[in-house]
């Protein structure tokens, strides 16, 4: 579960992060996060249209420059973007300045107010910096979808047992988790919408 579902003592370390969003009405926000690459990305747009519902990319900045009409086939779908570095760096392991460079050198590609620190992982003062710019959104349940340990039907219930009102959830359009993702995401939307949820925005809720 500490994977999965953060404990709270994790989530107070980001203070004013978005980790889950409770509403009245029975809500999730769906996530993908490591693209967008050619090999899943336009296979997840497919799928989302299929159900006619909508999504948030958080991007990595090099894939976006690679990838540019992906990127720009995720906004006219009708969908959100968010920046999560150039690089996929992960924040603990550089300093403030090199890791805001990253992240604004992804802006330069990805025009957005989101921003997912890869791995959840960052300094404080990256935080505290990144916070003036940025609406910094995390998750309320990551289905684990890119690990080789996990299977299809493993990731479908990660996202059974573990979702509630508001959550934000985390899925992968990344090589790692093409094999898994391509059974458990229509699973797992199917599911949702059985239990009456509907899918949701973060510019819809500002």
């Amino acid at each position: 579960m500490l994977i999965e579902q953060p404990p709270r003592i994790y989530r107070a370390i980001f203070p004013g992060a978005l980790w889950r969003i409770p509403a009245e009405e029975k809500c999730v926000y769906l996530t993908f996060d490591d693209g967008p690459v050619p090999e899943i990305t336009p296979w997840v747009l497919d799928m989302l249209d299929t159900y006619r519902i909508k999504a948030t990319f958080f991007c990595v900045g090099d894939n976006v420059r690679k990838h540019p009409e992906i990127y720009r086939m995720i906004g006219e779908r009708g969908h959100c973007t968010g920046n999560h570095t150039f690089n996929h760096v992960q924040g603990i392991r550089y300093r403030t300045g090199r890791y805001l460079q990253n992240v604004e050198q992804a802006a330069a590609w990805i025009e957005s107010d989101l921003f997912r620190p890869p791995h959840g992982h960052m300094r404080c003062r990256q935080l505290q910096e990144l916070r003036k710019k940025y609406r910094i959104v995390m998750w309320d349940v990551v289905t684990r979808d890119y690990s080789p340990h996990m299977t299809p039907r493993g990731v479908f219930n990660t996202v059974k047992k573990y979702t509630r009102n508001g959550s934000i959830l985390v899925f992968h359009d990344s090589l790692k988790a093409a094999e898994r993702i391509k059974t458990a995401l229509p699973l797992s939307i199917e599911w949702l919408l059985s239990q009456g949820y509907k899918f949701k925005l973060f510019i819809n809720d500002q």
